[in-house]
């Protein structure tokens, strides 16, 4: 007998093995495939959200960076205390910074605090530069902080001012060469306001922020004054230990404050508590909190952050659906992968699992079975793409990302067992009893007829509304419409495409050879020889191409925009603009004429100070454009503003011969003779009888109208009405209108040829006044190539390239890009994955026709023949659906923001860029077809021949 040992031993030696571990052991090519694509999947379902909020919270950080530091700061005022030290103030920033740095993120970049004086005076001593005899202006404040961002260049920084003394103070060198002043001297501003310069300094970096909004602290500015005339100005420090004299200077002053925002601490997705933080500053609890740590009841508090923010919201909520539409179509595509390849599982295992059910097993069991077989493998794999995506994408926001991950990981999981539920649940045979089929298809018919319905709906209200209101973010609907489409294409697709292909099947079986006949028919049946539509892998590049196509439509129709708009900005594809008491050298206009590129050209005269006479019973100030009829009206057609016929122009005074483009004046013209002019709709309704009259400074034109026109290239957004003359016919009578101050152009012309060229020829020389005015304009232009401020130079290209600079463009436009990829990647894996799973069935089909005499080439152009029909009606298809989306969701879209200028375009369905991402697939997925064919199909033939089906 055995012992109770023996018996407990003996049953342990008898025990089942694990169902998962052996099942694993047993399968571990397909356990490491579905980790992998688990791993993928969920490693780009989790990358999107994480990507999304850093393409949005650094475009929200340049945003403000470029709003400059004046438009991101808190400013703080308060009446100055001459009886406390210098060090108060510094103890009253650092409350308010840790007061405020609980609400809004701040940085030291740009801070500064100090005290000002409260009147500039003017530095009344002879011997200093004095342009148009008008005294310097002399600033004076105390900054602290001032010697870490400056370097003395002579004499010493100031101490404290001595008891009736003049104020000790420091100038920039580069000041002090401009006016003259030197160390030791001593600026009389006025009895009681004296000040002796005890040193000067050069700035670290003129361009720090610290010195913005200070007045002229590295320099002296010559300032234009209302009155007529111009003066220089510059700023002068004093030490802290003089502000009571600084006060006294002033005749008192004020303690300021000024706390910069952190633009890189922003975050897009708490805009709104931000502007809640900066509205409780501005008139609620943290003014009286700010009021209360700094013991300055009088505290004041100004900022230009509630309209940054509140501009910042409107582009971040109008570009969102943009952006979301992108990851959106990524997520289908994943999922659909996901259940492609649980769907090929559960039919590659349907024996097996019928026979466990034969044998006795539960239902339930079974399922619990795999549900812990796809856990073990697909949790560890899921956790770690999670893991992964967290820390190469840091961003303070974790939640969405950590939802996709566990709704990625849980369709990973699940996707098998329901799957399999699906099959047990059937009968046992091809597909069960006659009415089992019919309710099934009855359910399935119901179900797609349930997605059309919502197609639609969702597509009729996107239309009605638009985009959702700004207050409520993100619209999902308008988000969702485009994957709805595609669903709706993928089911009509799969319903359409077995009979197409079963036709050409049958068109096929007359043509000699049985290659074309046998791939057709197989094409046109799925892996069990059924007619029924395979949908998961044609929705699967359905909603690739989908995306791919509508998004590539968006930003096609964006740069489309966007040139039209930089166009219509600039006048054409080249302007030059001058003041009006500057005009063009005519050498310039001849040089400028002959750059290459050039197709139409013409110097332009803009009169803004021209009055209407007659109109009604006041003058009508107008802007009178003289131009070069046919020259302006080539440049008005190419940009779509205000195109006419230069005929109509003709001067009527001139020989019946002449062109209407003769610039010279005609030796008919007689000032009695009024000039042909087209006119603004809006003066049309004023207008008198009988001929115009047009004041301008130069004296009185006749005008007869010839016409209207709604806009013209020279003004792009005009103010008041406009006048267009002919210049040869308005020259004749006024020869002042012949010296144009701008010049137009079209053609593809080079704006670094360009400028070089106008510094060159097209600056005057300027002398005295006029030369101290160019160089100050020099100073503060932001124009490249030495030109001064007031003198542009622009392109078309220059200036799409400026719009299209945004970084929030560029965050979207990337998205779009890397999602369109992305799509494209998983919608490949879903035509392999089904290749691959056809292949063995189709291996056993070319080796029994390989006994019958089937050639190996021919064995390949049959699974070609048999694979890339479906391939090519799925991609196809996804191409006219992506229009149909556009042309059904494109007036939705609100583009303006993408292309950075307000514009009235929509998307609407264009042939290119549905074709470029629609070809790229199509061309992708038949090469990895083509591949997979080539490379496992003959080893896989070879295989049966030798062994026999062995299914």
């Amino acid at each position: 007998m055995l012992t109770h040992r023996e018996r407990g031993r003996r049953g342990d030696e008898h025990r089942p093995a694990p169902w998962v571990r052996t099942r694993l052991r047993s399968a571990r090519a397909a356990a490491a495939l579905t980790a992998v694509l688990a791993f993928v999947t969920v490693l780009t379902v989790t990358a999107l959200p994480r990507a999304t909020d850093r393409g949005a919270n650094s475009a929200l950080a340049a945003f403000a960076q470029d709003r400059g530091v004046k438009a991101t700061s808190l400013h703080l005022t308060a009446r100055p205390r001459p009886d406390t030290p210098a060090a108060d103030l510094d103890s009253a920033r650092d409350r308010l910074v840790g007061q405020i740095t609980g609400d809004l993120p701040l940085t030291r970049d740009g801070e500064h605090h100090g005290t000002r004086a409260l009147t500039d005076r003017a530095v009344l001593n002879d011997g200093y530069d004095r342009p148009g005899g008008i005294a310097p202006q002399l600033h004076l404040l105390y900054l602290q902080g001032l010697a870490g961002h400056a370097t003395l260049t002579d004499g010493a920084w100031p101490g404290p001012a001595a008891p009736g003394e003049p104020l000790p103070i420091a100038v920039s060198r580069r000041a002090a060469d401009t006016i003259g002043l030197r160390v030791g001297d001593t600026v009389d501003s006025g009895p009681a306001a004296r000040a002796r310069i005890v040193g000067l300094y050069r700035a670290d970096d003129p361009h720090d922020r610290y010195w913005q909004e200070l007045p002229c602290p590295e320099r002296a500015c010559l300032k234009t004054l209302d009155g007529g005339g111009v003066r220089w100005e510059t700023a002068g420090f004093a030490s802290g230990d003089s502000r009571p004299a600084l006060l006294a200077w002033g005749g008192g002053g004020e303690d300021f404050w000024r706390l910069p925002v952190d633009p890189h601490a922003l975050r897009a997705d708490r805009l709104a508590a931000l502007r809640s933080g900066v509205g409780s500053y501005l008139a609620g609890s943290g003014a009286v909190r700010a009021a209360e740590v700094t013991g300055r009841p009088d505290l004041t508090i100004g900022t230009l952050l509630p309209e940054v923010l509140a501009e910042a919201t409107a582009r971040h909520r109008a570009t969102a659906p943009l952006a979301a539409i992108g990851p959106a179509g990524v997520v289908g595509v994943a999922a659909v992968v996901l259940c492609l390849a649980a769907a090929l599982a559960a039919d590659r295992r349907t024996a097996e699992l019928r026979l466990l059910r034969a044998r006795g097993g539960s239902r339930a069991g079974i399922l619990l079975r795999l549900l812990g077989e796809n856990a073990v493998t697909v949790l560890p794999a899921a956790g770690a793409a999670t893991a992964l995506a967290l820390v190469l994408l840091p961003t303070p926001r974790w939640t969405a990302a950590v939802l996709a991950a566990a709704a990625g990981t849980l369709l990973a999981v699940l996707a098998l067992p329901v799957r399999a539920a699906a099959l047990l649940s059937r009968p046992p045979g091809t597909g069960g009893p006659p009415e089992g089929a019919r309710g099934s298809g009855r359910r399935r018919a119901v179900g797609e007829l349930l997605v059309l319905a919502v197609t639609g709906a969702a597509v009729a209200e996107v239309r009605r509304r638009g985009a959702a209101p700004s207050a409520s973010g993100p619209d999902p609907l308008l988000v969702t419409a485009p994957l709805l489409v595609a669903l709706s294409g993928g089911l009509l697709l799969a319903r359409i495409q077995p009979a197409v292909v079963g036709r050409l099947a049958a068109l096929a079986r007359r043509g000699r050879g049985p290659i074309a006949f046998l791939g057709l028919a197989r094409s046109a049946r799925d892996s069990g020889g059924r007619h029924r539509p395979a949908v998961l892998p044609a929705l699967a590049l359905l909603l690739a191409v989908t995306t791919a196509g509508f998004g590539a439509t968006l930003l096609d129709t964006v740069d489309g925009a966007r040139l039209r708009a930089a166009r219509t900005a600039v006048g054409g594809d080249a302007a030059v603009l001058v003041p009006q008491d500057a005009p063009l050298p005519e050498a310039f206009v001849t040089a400028a004429d002959a750059l290459p590129g050039v197709r139409a050209s013409t110097g332009v005269r803009i009169e803004r100070q021209t009055y209407l006479l007659g109109a009604g019973r006041l003058a009508v100030q107008v802007t009178l454009v003289v131009v070069e009829p046919r020259a302006y009206a080539e440049i008005a057609r190419t940009v779509g503003a205000g195109a006419f016929d230069p005929a109509v122009l003709a001067d009527p005074a001139a020989p019946s011969d002449a062109a209407p483009s003769d610039t010279a004046p005609s030796a008919a013209a007689r000032p009695d003779v009024p000039v042909p002019a087209l006119i603004s709709p809006g003066l049309a309704g004023q207008l008198t009888p009988g001929p115009q009259r047009l004041r301008t400074p130069g004296g009185e034109l006749l005008a007869t109208v010839v016409g209207t026109t709604p806009a013209t290239p020279a003004l792009p957004e005009a103010v008041r009405e406009f006048v267009v003359v002919p210049v040869g016919a308005a020259a004749a009578r006024l020869p002042e209108l012949a010296r144009p101050d701008n010049w137009f152009a079209v053609g593809d012309i080079d704006g670094d040829r360009l400028r070089p060229l106008f510094a060159a020829r097209g600056l005057t020389d300027a002398s005295g006044l006029a030369g101290l005015l160019r160089e100050e304009a020099r100073e503060v232009s932001e124009e490249p190539g030495g030109i001064p401020d007031g003198y542009l130079v622009r392109t078309a290209r220059e200036t799409a390239a400026a719009l299209a600079a945004d970084p929030l463009q560029h965050s979207t436009v990337r998205l779009f890009r890397s999602a369109a990829v992305a799509g494209v990647a998983f919608a490949l894996l879903a035509v392999l994955l089904t290749v691959l799973r056809a292949s063995p069935d189709r291996a056993a089909v070319l080796a029994r026709l390989r006994t019958m005499g089937l050639r190996p080439r021919e064995g390949l152009a049959l699974i070609v023949v048999e694979t890339v029909p479906q391939t090519l009606a799925a991609v196809a298809g996804g191409a006219v659906v992506a229009a149909g989306a556009v042309a059904l969701l494109g007036p939705a879209f609100d583009l303006s923001l993408l292309v950075g200028a307000p514009v009235g375009d929509r998307p609407a369905p264009s042939l290119l860029p549905v074709l470029l991402p629609t070809a790229g697939v199509a061309l992708l997925v038949c090469a990895a077809v083509v591949l997979e064919a080539a490379v496992s199909g003959r080893r896989q033939i070879a295989t049966e021949l030798r062994a026999g089906d062995r299914r």
